[in-house]
This record gives structure tokens, C-alpha cells and sequence, in this order.
């Protein structure tokens, strides 16, 4: 009797992981449970922002902002999992293949994007370099610890709602930025050199100029002094087109020309130039139209955060 009472007993402790296994799965998992539940709620929670991001990666830009909920969603759902013990293993695939497909991705736009910066986890700066693939490397093995080293994954169901939990708070997050978004819209995209340009993601400057104008010129050369940071600036002659790249070269603006005046005029007027457009993602952020003074377009960029 008492052999077959303790026959079980000792099976069942076989099962169980030594206690420094069990530790070393729980601290793998905690470490990644705060990097990616504060890099996938950074997301979801700034969805246009991030897709900006992602679309200076070089990922397609008209997916950038499908990418960033999508990512957000996947990165907070696996932080949630592999801090659950019985999600586990579900929480440290899901990461490992989030780490694999970054991996993978950079690996083969590495000649583009080496040494482009990517914070895809706050605090942590990195940019793209042999430094990029060992950081990730290490999370993988911390992703392949912690679902070693842990219990069989049970309760689909339950997975199941914390994911759509994670999904609603995604699109509500977007929602919300999406009403936040006040000013004009700007049309969807303009002609730069002979490809649509689009106007509806990031920080964008639209600089009505004239080529022949010496106060254009003037502000042009002070606004090259500036440092523009991720805003992109798009330049529209007012006239004499011919001569807007020669403008652009002796002011060292750096700019994008586009001569679709005619779509842009009506929806944002001004009464002469220079003037200038703040956008962001799409909207009139604020008009600019004080170029003459000495702190002047610059203090108002700075206070819209389109120059550092």
C-alpha cells in the first residue's frame, strides 16, 4: 500500500522543473514581459506616430500603420502570455517569432538601414549594426529559456480574450488619435519627380517660395541651419519652376520639389511669400508666416516640434 502511494508522488515530482530552472524561466520571462509590453503598448498607443517610424525603415508606407497596430498588438499580447505560466510557452513562440521576423527583415535591408537608428524598445538607443542582430540574438535565448524551462501551455480560451482585450485597446487607442487629428487636410499626395509624394504620415513643411525672390532666399538659408530631425520639407515655387533645384542648392535646403501649386493654393492660401505649412500626419498643424525676424520660422517650429 504504502509503495503505491508513493510511486505517484514521486512521478508527479518528476514532472516538476528543479527550482533554479523555475527561477531562471521566471526572470527570462519578466525581462521580457517589460520590454515588449512597453514597446507594444508604446505602439498601439501612438499608432500614426509609429507608423512613421516604420515607414522610415523602409516598410511600405501604406501599410506603415496596419504594421504598427499589428505590431503593437503582437509584441503586448506575448508580454502578457509569457508572464502567465500557463501561457508561457505560447507568450515565448510568439516572441521568438516576432524576434525572428526582425531578424530576418533588417538582415535583408541591412545595406539600407545600416546605421539607421531603430528605438524599437524604449530607453534601449540602437541603430542598425552587428550590435542590432547580437541584442536581439540575446532575447531569443532569453525566449527560448523561459518557454524550456516552463509549464505545458493550457486554456486556449482564455488566451483567446486577452487577446482581444489587447485588440480592442488597440483600435480604441487609434480611434482616439485619429479624432485628436484637428486642421485641415491636407490632399493625399503631391507630384515629386514624377511619383506621388504623400502628405498624410509624419511632420511635413510645405514651402511656398518664390526662385527669384530675395527674402525666399534669405529664409531658405536660414531655415538649412536648422536641424529638421525626421520633418520632411517639401518645397512648391510660386513660379519659375526651372530655377527651384538651383534655389534649393545655393540655400542648402534640403527639400523635395513639387509644382503642384495648383492642388495646394486653394487649400492652403497665402497672401505672399515666403509661407509655410506645418503638417502632421495630414493636418494643418499652423500657418507660418513671420520670416523676417531673426528668431523667426525657428522658434515656432521648435515649439511644434518640427525642428530640434
Amino acid at each position: 500500500m504504502e509503495d503505491s502511494i508513493a510511486r505517484p508522488r514521486t512521478e508527479l515530482t518528476s514532472l516538476e522543473a528543479p527550482g533554479w530552472k523555475s527561477a531562471a524561466s521566471w526572470l527570462a520571462a519578466t525581462l521580457l514581459a517589460i520590454l515588449f509590453a512597453v514597446s507594444g503598448i508604446w505602439k498601439i498607443t501612438y499608432p500614426l506616430d509609429w507608423a512613421v517610424r516604420i515607414a522610415e525603415l523602409k516598410f511600405p508606407e501604406q501599410l506603415s500603420l496596419a504594421a504598427a497596430l499589428v505590431f503593437g498588438i503582437a509584441e503586448t499580447m506575448g508580454a502578457v502570455l509569457v508572464l502567465v505560466p500557463r501561457f508561457r510557452r505560447w507568450g515565448a513562440a510568439l516572441i521568438g517569432l516576432l524576434l525572428i521576423g526582425f531578424m530576418i527583415y533588417f538582415a535583408a535591408n541591412y545595406a539600407a538601414l545600416r546605421g539607421a537608428e531603430c528605438s524599437c524598445f524604449p530607453w534601449v538607443k540602437r541603430v542598425v549594426g552587428p550590435s542590432f542582430f547580437m541584442f536581439d540574438a540575446a532575447l531569443l535565448l532569453l525566449a527560448a529559456l523561459a518557454g524550456a524551462w516552463s509549464k505545458p501551455p493550457q486554456s486556449l480560451r482564455s488566451a483567446g480574450l486577452i487577446l482581444g482585450a489587447v485588440a480592442v485597446y488597440a483600435l480604441v487607442s487609434y480611434g482616439v488619435a485619429a479624432v485628436r487629428q484637428t486642421g485641415t487636410k491636407a490632399p493625399e499626395a503631391v507630384m515629386v519627380e514624377g511619383a506621388p509624394y504623400s502628405l498624410q504620415h509624419g511632420k511635413i513643411l510645405l514651402y511656398f517660395f518664390d526662385p527669384e525672390c530675395m527674402h525666399c532666399f534669405n529664409a531658405a538659408k536660414k531655415m538649412s541651419q536648422l536641424n529638421w530631425g525626421s520633418t520632411a520639407v517639401v518645397a512648391i515655387p510660386v513660379s519659375a519652376p526651372r530655377y527651384a533645384a538651383m534655389f534649393l542648392q545655393e540655400t542648402g535646403l534640403k527639400a523635395v520639389v513639387s509644382t503642384d501649386l495648383e492642388k495646394l493654393k486653394p487649400v492652403f492660401p497665402y497672401t505672399a511669400v515666403p509661407a509655410g505649412v506645418a503638417l502632421e500626419n495630414g493636418r494643418e498643424k499652423a500657418a507660418l508666416t513671420k520670416f523676417e525676424e531673426d528668431r523667426e520660422p525657428a522658434d515656432t517650429l521648435r515649439q511644434l516640434g518640427f525642428v530640434k
